[in-house]
């Protein structure tokens, strides 16, 4: 199994998870029943949407196609020349 997608939360995973069972590239979340192992404290990086070894290049296909796995934008803006800092 290959990670096919990082979620931030578990409806991002389970999104993801139905877009690539559309396409017929049959998927699992893994750490759904961490969720709440830690209490109140949220848990980063716990879930993943993992896929068969040779499925891993047409799962990125239809998570880009979906618009899941969009290249992040730039994180820090060009400043607008019209506004200056006060």
């Amino acid at each position: 199994m290959q990670v096919a997608y990082r979620a931030h939360n578990l409806i991002d995973a389970h999104l993801a998870k139905h877009v690539l069972e559309d396409a017929g590239i049959p998927a699992f979340v893994f750490g759904e029943n961490l969720l709440g192992g830690a209490g109140e404290l949220p848990l980063f990086g716990v879930l993943r949407v993992c896929v068969p070894d040779a499925a891993l290049p047409e799962a990125d296909a239809a998570l880009r196609a979906a618009g899941l796995r969009d290249d992040p934008a730039d994180p820090i803006p060009e400043a607008d020349p019209g506004l200056l800092p006060a």
